[in-house]
């Protein structure tokens, strides 16, 4: 079949663009420090400024979230190896991609991330300092690498929701971000509004960041990450008013003296980091009756002579890592049911969490992030 003059130019058209990939767009994108960087998107080659990003990259892209990724920062396998399992058994090509240390901790290296020639590297506000005391954003900016922030740990209430409609512009992934939005919202609201309506006492909550992690007691959160979580939750976050920033520590005099009616302590598989440590097992497909022994033997600590909590039983545990991703509405929920047992008797937050693997995430659902000695 022969084509002429705008018949031609029309076929022409239709094959160029069936055969030749969509050209990135240069487009503005303001972070969450407020900064305008210019980036070509969508992005197809990214650096993780950490690798735990990938959980909110993977809420985006259901199919392969590493698809884009040509490095990432070194922590999922310590910090989550049952996570970092699951996406190896199912991407074996991640174990190839390029590590790097921390922006924190002085090891990122920036030259092996200019030779990897991302077109945005992502990182986390908490890194900001380091990042501009080393001058990389100017250093970066000279071979025309955008660094863009983004926050899920610091202040994630606040943040989540503009992280995560920057990561869906960066991927060309706008309407699902919209989706994972709206599906995060609803799952707060569904403990806000019963909150709202009933307006219950608030017992008081001491939240244990990593329990067991070391000897020493007691790491906890200030205003905001879980100690804002537990607020929402119905919730008197007890280091509120001692802890200034988002995390800090309160010493085993001031936790017996609160005597708090509640105990959540934070924990995660960290044998990698800790190995051999006291800390409670809890995350992807956990071993509950393990961490429900780790859970019990935390509250024979100095710390916890006595307290309130201890003796009725409401000391529970959760997965560390929803301080740190997009997946903090599960833990809301989680909380709210063990505050407020008799309102939220028929939320359901492990089917909350389930929904979410089905609609946005590539790993099959597998429970073991919670875990109480409420009436065991």
């Amino acid at each position: 079949m022969r084509f002429s003059g705008k018949s031609a130019m029309i076929a022409l058209g239709v094959l160029v663009s069936t055969v030749l990939p969509a050209i990135a767009d240069p487009v503005v994108v303001r972070d969450v420090t407020g900064r305008d960087v210019e980036v070509n998107v969508p992005a197809k080659h990214v650096i993780l400024g950490e690798g735990r990003q990938i959980y909110f990259l993977a809420g985006l892209d259901k199919d392969n979230p590493f698809q884009h990724v040509v490095g990432w920062r070194d922590d999922l396998p310590k910090a989550d190896p049952e996570s970092y399992a699951a996406y190896l058994a199912k991407y074996p090509g991640i174990a190839k991609l390029p590590t790097f240390g921390g922006m924190k901790d002085g090891t990122f290296d920036i030259e092996q991330a200019v030779a990897l020639k991302p077109d945005v590297i992502l990182m986390n506000v908490d890194a900001k300092t380091a990042t501009e005391e080393a001058g990389y954003i100017d250093k970066l900016a000279k071979v025309g690498i955008p660094l863009v922030y983004v926050d899920f740990r610091e202040k994630p209430m606040e943040n989540t929701e503009p992280s995560m409609r920057i990561m869906g512009t960066l991927m060309g992934k706008e309407k699902v971000a919209e989706d994972f939005i709206t599906f995060r919202a609803d799952a707060i609201k569904k403990v806000t509004d019963v909150l709202e309506k009933s307006n219950p006492a608030k017992p008081v909550v001491f939240m244990e960041r990593a329990g067991g992690y070391s000897d020493d007691c007691c790491m906890s959160f200030g205003s905001e990450n879980f100690g804002k979580m537990v607020e929402l939750a119905g919730g008197i976050n007890m280091a509120k008013d001692i802890i200034p920033g988002t995390f800090g520590t309160v010493n085993p005099e001031q936790i017996i003296a609160f005597n708090p009616d509640q105990v959540i302590i934070t924990g995660g598989m960290w044998e990698g980091y800790v190995p051999g440590g006291k800390w409670v097992g809890v995350g992807y497909g956990a071993d509950i009756a393990e961490a429900h022994r780790k859970l019990e033997n935390l509250t024979k600590r100095p710390a916890f002579t006595g307290i309130k909590a201890v003796k009725d039983g409401n000391v529970h545990a959760i997965w560390h890592q929803f301080y740190n991703n997009p997946y903090q509405f599960v833990a809301i929920q989680q909380i709210a049911k063990w505050l407020h047992p008799d309102l939220f008797n028929e939320l359901d937050p492990e089917a909350t969490f389930k929904e979410l693997h089905a609609r946005f995430l590539p790993l099959d659902y597998k429970p073991g992030y919670f875990v109480s000695l409420k009436g065991e």
